[in-house]
């Protein structure tokens, strides 16, 4: 019997995956991505085990480990460089993989390289822009255009089609079409990428402050550990006034420190100097954190959604691209159980859509980063240069509480590996 074939809706990191994922089981898929040309584009991002072990069932970990940085812990402080909570995380902390910390582009070329060579550079059709669909017992039909929306583009046919078009998904905007902008959390976001001396032992993820001023950093490149230094991703968040217009369609634009910096000044970690961290930054970018409210129903017989047009979430856990690969890989594990696509997809959606939405209100709550925000409440300023405010077992609570919701404690990995 000949196998289905699919169509996906965005070539970016959750639609690539999700074409190898297939290609594995041997079902055939063509990409359509909006933009022209695929470029190396973004700032850092996390993959936590869970993700990682699946990518390496994909025969991705081999390249993947020769660019990132194999984070070895994370740790938590107050503004004033005391010490909250430290675990080790990945390979350190016993799991079998490693948690990767990568330049976004960097991951996006490998998958790239890895579709063209498996399934051909005839599958990806860039400058094709999704704009409706139509589907029948028969199969599914999308429609396109270029990039800009004036040019038509032609038509494609398959027997399924995987919306993974983001946050701003036009196929998500199909079923749901009331939905409006993202949901605004009412805090700004300005992220760097600076290469400098190594900080701690050079493998290390750090959050500092509370949920209305935190910085976040991490190393993401193996080529600058190799020359001695040490290339960081680094967020700093500051909530702003909520009336921020939340109809902005493109959230994401220059930043310049003069809007953030000296908020940070006197801010004092011993081992990190801060404003320099930022002066030194190759690029800023500024934008929002959003995400979108959960929705009731992903899969539409023969059409679903997946990745962040499923289930955008706050960067909270470092878990929104992990999440996606999560998707991909359940979606492509049912296909190979059977090629009846309305209840594959079915079952898809019934596997990934409620605890992807548990994760989405849980990171609302600031996620694992709560005891960030414990502290602060709790702390009278008797503290020595480690927080006792609040117990240690609490806090490890709320960290184990997290993976086990998101799907990488170590047990729930080991059964799955």
């Amino acid at each position: 019997m000949k196998k289905p074939e699919g169509i996906i809706v965005g070539g970016g990191l959750v639609g690539l995956t999700l074409a190898l994922a297939l290609h594995v089981k041997g079902i055939k898929t063509r990409i359509y991505e909006t933009v022209p040309e695929i470029l190396p584009l973004g700032v850092g991002i996390n993959l936590l085990p869970h993700s990682v072990q699946n990518l390496a069932k994909l025969g991705l970990l081999k390249d993947m480990r020769e660019v990132a940085i194999e984070t070895s812990s994370l740790s938590y402080f107050t503004d004033d460089g005391k010490s909250i909570w430290q675990e080790p995380r990945g390979l350190s902390a016993g799991y079998e993989v490693p948690q990767l910390s990568i330049h976004r582009g960097d991951f996006h070329m490998i998958l790239l390289k890895h579709v063209k060579e498996r399934l051909g550079s005839d599958a990806i059709f860039n400058d094709h822009r999704f704009e409706k669909f139509k589907q029948d017992e028969n199969g599914v039909t999308a429609c396109f255009t270029e990039h800009s929306g004036k040019e038509d583009r032609g038509s494609a046919t398959a027997d399924f089609l995987i919306g993974a078009d983001g946050i701003n998904s036009r196929l998500r905007r199909i079923f749901y079409p009331d939905e409006g902008p993202p949901h605004y959390s009412g805090q700004m976001l300005w992220r760097g990428v600076t290469e400098m001396d190594p900080y701690l032992d050079g493998k290390s993820m750090f959050m500092v402050g509370h949920n209305d001023l935190k910085l976040v950093a991490y190393p993401i490149r193996s080529e600058s550990t190799k020359r001695g230094k040490s290339y960081v991703n680094w967020i700093a968040e500051r909530r702003i006034p909520s009336d921020l217009n939340a109809n902005q369609a493109d959230w994401n634009e220059s930043g310049i420190l003069e809007e953030f910096a000296s908020d940070f000044d006197d801010w004092n970690l011993g081992w990190l100097d801060i404003q320099s961290l930022f002066k030194n930054a190759l690029s800023i970018h500024k934008f929002p954190m959003i995400d979108r409210n959960p929705i009731p129903k992903w899969a539409f017989d023969r059409v679903a959604l997946m990745g962040d047009a499923a289930h955008a979430m706050y960067p909270n856990g470092s878990n929104g691209v992990s999440q996606g690969v999560l998707d991909a890989m359940t979606f492509a594990d049912l296909m190979e159980q059977g090629d009846d696509i309305i209840p594959t997809l079915q079952a898809y959606e019934d596997a990934r859509l409620e605890p992807t939405s548990r994760i989405v209100l849980a990171n609302r709550e600031t996620g694992p980063e709560r005891v960030m925000e414990m502290v602060k409440e709790k702390c009278d300023g008797s503290c020595g240069e480690t927080h006792t405010c609040v117990p240690q077992e609490t806090l490890e609570e709320v960290a184990t509480a997290y993976k086990k919701l998101a799907g990488f404690d170590k047990n729930t990995l080991k059964k799955q590996a």
